[in-house]
């Protein structure tokens, strides 16, 4: 549970608004990528110094400046003031514990998203957060460490496929948005070839190690939902709230659809957590099953042992006083030992074969 609470005391006594990195250093160093464009042409660059970004607050163009590496609090700071961010929104930036949400400035909106990566064969969810700062003609993205969620996006703006290039900054960050939910998609099909390869190890033979992935896999359903459920609400607000600048009125429809995939993603982790939880349910009743089948061949073998115990203990009494009238002539008998180990023989087929005619075999 270490994982779900995670918090920090870097922060305890400092001032709100302090810039303070907490979370993992997961990039090696910080890099800011820039790419401008409008419908006549685009170009991506990296710029000399963070203070440069300030030409591109007031442009004419559509400015996507994307960082990665969280671990450098000042160079974070620099890019943030070119474009006059409030010390709280550069606060929740660095704090990567934050959750979804949506805070509307001014002249900009500040959306926090978490996207995620699966590992099949540690049955982890591994996520990361994505920080989007939009205003009027510049987006800005923050991220923990490199990746290639957003690499269709840029290539498309590069390579001027479908309309980004002839739409403003607000449709860049749908489109953002759009590929981190798309990424949900191929997340909960690994995670549904999980399900498939346990369910059919849970029919075949369960053993203790299947009961821990499962377990696993229920506790990564539970850090999946977390991310998902907010995102929902802060479209939402988007789609609420028809007063916000930075968004046009054309972009609703679009919202619109990206709120029903993110309901769709929701209800497929819900199916999946009702799956896991039904298959530990399975598992209990395969284990149960099994025990009972082992009990049931111990059983059959103790209740045919019990007459051929009595027989034995009889013949082995040894009791041969000729005066005695309860002599017991098969003691002195050349063919008693053979008779006695048939008629052990007899009774325990005939157990059998009532056993099998009674269907308990």
């Amino acid at each position: 549970m270490a994982s779900y609470t995670r918090t920090s005391s870097l922060k305890a006594g400092l001032p709100p608004g302090t810039p303070v990195h907490v979370g993992e250093q997961k990039a090696d160093a910080v890099k800011i990528t820039v790419v401008d464009y409008n419908p006549e042409g685009s170009r991506e660059f990296t710029p000399e110094s963070p203070k440069n970004c300030t030409l591109y607050r007031t442009a004419e163009t559509v400015t996507w400046i994307n960082v990665d590496g969280l671990h450098e609090v000042d160079l974070i700071g620099e890019v943030c003031s070119c474009f006059g961010i409030h010390p709280l929104t550069v606060e929740d930036i660095l704090n990567t514990t934050q959750r979804p949400k949506l805070d509307v400035f001014d002249d900009y909106l500040f959306l926090v998203i978490k996207t995620q990566t699966y590992n099949p064969q540690t049955f982890r969810v591994e996520v990361e957060q994505v920080s989007l700062i939009l205003g009027d003609r510049y987006l800005l993205s923050f991220r923990e460490r490199p990746g290639d969620a957003f690499d269709g996006v840029r290539s498309r703006i590069l390579g001027n496929k479908g309309r980004i290039r002839k739409m403003g900054a607000d449709y860049l960050a749908y489109t953002l948005l759009d590929a981190i939910i798309d990424n949900y998609y191929a997340v909960l099909e690994r995670v549904g070839e999980t399900i498939e390869e346990l369910e059919e190890e849970l029919v075949g033979r369960p053993t203790p190690e299947t009961l821990k992935k499962i377990h696993l896999l229920k506790r990564e359903m539970i850090l999946l939902r977390r991310s998902v459920w907010p995102l929902r609400e802060v479209i939402s607000s988007l789609l609420r709230d028809e007063e916000l600048s930075q968004i046009s009125k054309g972009l609703y429809f679009y919202l619109k659809d990206l709120y029903d995939h993110t309901v769709h993603v929701i209800d497929t982790i819900e199916t999946f957590r009702d799956i896991i939880s039904g298959m530990l349910e399975i598992y209990l009743s395969s284990v149960s099953n099994r025990l009972n089948e082992i009990m049931k061949v111990l059983t059959i073998f103790a209740a045919i042992f019990i007459p051929l115990t009595f027989i034995a203990g009889v013949y082995g009494m040894n009791f041969n006083t000729a005066a005695s009238p309860f002599n017991m002539p098969e003691l002195n008998w050349f063919l008693g030992y053979p008779f006695a180990l048939f008629l052990m023989a007899a009774t325990a087929g005939g157990m059998l074969a009532a056993f099998r005619r009674k269907g308990w075999l």
